[in-house]
């Protein structure tokens, strides 16, 4: 919507276009690129594109609490409706734009056979609350899905239930917890060591569930050594949380013997899936001494990120662990599979510390990963592991005269890690470079993370890419890289210039965020 002075309504200049400096236009459109207002600004408050009836008289049952105004929610057409979703999801950057150099994120192709499968009717239109004789063929599915991640993880267990990674991080966490306490153990294990690398979520989650959390320093070389780990160890330690292969994209070569001391210490391994995409095929967490790991289907077996809704972190348990298992979880009787609903519903050695969510609930996200697991086979499931790390590992030799790398010529697992010391002197900061790429078509790396690095910028690949993808990336940040060395500040300074928005003000705007759309004031035009 435009003013009286011609200028889009609740934008400042700094916010408008690029662009619309050399050759500006009207309406703020550039050819094919079209400028898109607010729903709030494009839309009226007093009319909709739905001819809604009036309702009949009724008595409310909110005790005074119902609205007493409009809801004051902006109506436009069909054709207006359609037109402005379209066009937002052309501003939209994803892995089906270009490639999504991630790191740690795993934003890897969706294969659209996954999507088809999804849709097969009993799997696409299930119900949590059928009854359990209805949904037998989807059992099955879960129970398929379920003899991959223990094939492919050496562990004895897994509860499907969790939403996230995180959510199964927090499930892990919490069976390690069950386990001490059936010990009688729970007043006195209370530290869970935690990298200094490590993701945010780990100590997060201890500290969530009562752990105190003890930090593990970091070495020059990136690894955690064992040596560092024993010294913290005691009557006290609960376990550690480890990521394997770890944030700066190193495989942790002394993890068996990390595993061992804190088995002996009393304590348990909980491994940090979320880079399992590197190994897959290649090495058992089970047979690396791991009591516990969660694993995002979305990283590793190529569902979506958050799943257009439910996402998925199944997590794996150990011997050790696994009669801690958190209900639902399935069990094979002469009537078919049945879901063991409650904890009282336990045999045998089990028991369940408790239940982590209502239902499954993602059973699309379930049959994706599997899809991608059937299509892929063993075999291929160790090839795409073997490509992510030949990707990520051509990535950095050939930035590598050109881009520091902070643990030497140490090769990589999946993603590439650089940090910005080559970036000395020229003027130009992570973040500059970062919004410059935005302006090469390409999403930026993973920036200021790992906190153990300055500067840093993880770039990961995956698997998907071909090398003519990979070429033209590494071309792009070349000459990025080039050019800030060679004195051109301004080329990232003020980066991005082709973007619909130009940067904006990040920690402002996360820390006084605007939620409530107002009508701006008109601006009156001067008397003639």
């Amino acid at each position: 919507m435009l003013n009286r002075s011609g200028q889009i309504a609740g934008r400042s200049d700094e916010a408008t276009s690029a662009g619309g400096g050399a050759h500006p236009t009207f309406t703020g459109n550039r050819a094919l690129q079209q400028e898109e207002a607010l729903l709030f600004e494009i839309g009226r408050r007093d009319t909709t594109g739905v001819d809604i009836a009036e309702p009949e008289a009724f008595t409310p049952r909110l005790n005074g609490l119902e609205r007493k105004g409009g809801v004051d929610i902006p109506g436009l057409s069909e054709p207006e409706t359609m037109r402005h979703f379209v066009k937002l999801s052309q501003k939209n950057y994803g892995i089906d734009t270009g490639l999504f150099p991630l790191g740690s994120c795993t934003m890897k192709h969706n294969p659209r056979l996954n999507e088809k499968m999804a849709r097969l009717p009993g799997f696409g239109d299930v119900h949590p609350l059928q009854p359990v004789s209805t949904v037998q063929g989807a059992l099955r599915l879960m129970e398929e899905l379920s003899r991959w991640l223990l094939a492919t993880t050496g562990m004895e267990a897994v509860a499907l239930s969790p939403k996230a990674g995180a959510h199964g991080e927090l499930a892990g966490m919490m069976a390690i917890k069950a386990a001490i306490d059936a010990k009688g153990e729970g007043a006195t294990r209370r530290v869970v060591l935690v990298p200094d690398s490590a993701h945010g979520t780990n100590p997060a989650t201890a500290a969530l569930i009562g752990f105190q959390v003890k930090a593990v320093p970091a070495r020059e070389d990136g690894w955690v050594h064992v040596e560092d780990v024993k010294g913290l160890l005691g009557p006290d330690i609960a376990g550690i949380m480890l990521t394997n292969p770890n944030t700066c994209g190193l495989f942790e070569p002394q993890i068996v013997e990390i595993a061992a001391a804190i088995h002996e210490a009393g304590g348990y391994f909980y491994c940090d899936g979320a880079n399992f995409n590197a190994i897959v095929g290649k090495a058992r967490p089970g047979d690396l001494g791991v009591d516990a790991m969660h694993i995002n289907l979305h990283k590793t077996f190529s569902t979506p990120h958050g799943g257009g809704g439910p996402g998925s972190g199944p997590v794996v348990l150990s011997s050790r662990l696994a009669p801690f298992a958190p209900v639902p979880y399935l069990r094979a009787s002469g009537d078919g599979l049945q879901l063991v609903e409650a904890a009282a519903d336990a045999e045998g050695h089990e028991q369940p510390f408790g239940r982590i969510t209502a239902f499954h609930g993602q059973m699309g996200m379930y049959v994706r990963a599997l899809s991608y697991m059937l299509s892929h086979g063993g075999d291929g499931l160790k090839q795409a592991s073997e490509d992510a790390v030949l990707n990520a590992n051509y990535v950095r030799a050939c930035l590598s005269d050109l881009m520091s790398l902070p643990f030497g010529d140490k090769p990589c697992m999946h993603e590439a890690l650089f940090d910005d010391a080559w970036l000395k002197g020229t003027g130009v900061t992570t973040l500059d470079f970062a919004k410059a790429m935005i302006d090469e078509g390409y999403h930026p790396m993973t920036v200021y993370f790992p906190l153990v690095v300055h500067g840093a910028m993880l770039i990961e690949p995956t698997e998907s890419e071909s090398k003519a993808s990979l070429d033209l990336f590494i071309a792009a940040l070349r000459d990025l890289a080039m050019a800030a060395r060679n004195g051109q500040a301004e080329r990232f300074t003020g980066a991005p210039y082709h973007a619909p928005r130009r940067r904006l003000d990040e920690t402002r705007a996360a820390r006084s965020p605007v939620l409530t759309y107002r009508t701006p004031e008109p601006v009156r035009e001067a008397a003639e």
